[in-house]
């Protein structure tokens, strides 16, 4: 799963630490999720969503390959 997590953090001018402390997790969680090492819950995904105001499917892209399965591809 891929993210924007870094792409919304420059928008806002936020650092690591600063989303860590706003959403509750530690600045080495937000490395290893922007780093896709580690997939968040759905509770943390909501708060960084609802942190820079957009929809959790616009900060997270989900592939698994579901759409090649069903086209048949």
């Amino acid at each position: 799963m891929k993210n924007r997590i870094k792409v919304f953090r420059a928008e806002h001018d936020m650092t690591q630490e600063q989303l860590a402390q706003l959403i509750g997790i530690t600045r080495n969680t937000v490395i290893s999720i922007e780093k896709g090492k580690y997939y968040p819950s759905l509770l943390i995904g909501y708060r960084i969503a609802r942190l820079f105001n957009v929809g959790i499917d616009e900060v997270f892209i989900f592939e698994d390959g579901l759409d090649d399965y069903k086209t048949g591809a």
